[in-house]
């Protein structure tokens, strides 16, 4: 089997990381994997912000907990975030940004560390709560994170999942 499609039928988000970090360079080919997805118009619109700090982690984790009103939540305690951000006024953003997070995981998959798409930020990038922790890493008042991806090793074995969806082959 090719090894680009074996890598996209085989990855599974993990939800239970280990307490181990992701080698710098490693992380570095993820994000390039990031930036080489495809952008409407080529506009390029977006910022990645990389985190490996586990007390900035936990800082956005728990003014998200604040925010949403979500008990004990944490993000899964991943070993790294990816946070691509685009521009609020990019027509593509969203789309861009899916693009990306998506090139992310299967960049992540690639090279045997773990990932999940975490959602909790659009639509409350601009909450009080939330906007000094955006500032402190960095993200642009003018952003809007879509999604991030939580990146670690994964603590347990993925589970098969059965795939499911319409498919019509019109000839």
């Amino acid at each position: 089997m090719n090894q680009t499609i074996e890598t996209i039928l085989t990855r599974r988000s993990t939800r239970k990381f280990l307490e181990k970090p992701i080698p710098e360079a490693d992380l570095k080919q993820i994000v390039e994997a990031a930036l080489c997805a495809p952008s409407g118009k080529n506009g390029q619109t977006w910022k990645f912000t990389v985190v490996t700090s586990r007390p900035m982690i936990e800082k956005l984790a728990r003014a998200i907990e604040m925010v949403l009103n979500r008990n004990g939540y944490n993000m899964y305690q991943p070993a790294a975030l990816i946070i691509p951000s685009n521009q609020k006024e990019s027509p593509f953003g969203k789309e861009d940004n899916a693009c990306a997070l998506e090139n992310t995981f299967l960049a992540a998959h690639s090279l045997g560390v773990g990932s999940v798409w975490i959602n909790q930020l659009q639509g409350i990038c601009d909450d009080p709560v939330i906007r000094p922790v955006l500032d402190e890493l960095q993200i642009p008042a003018d952003h809007v994170v879509y999604g991030m991806a939580a990146l670690g090793y994964s603590d347990e074995e993925p589970k098969p999942i059965e795939r499911v969806g319409e498919v019509a082959y019109i000839k």
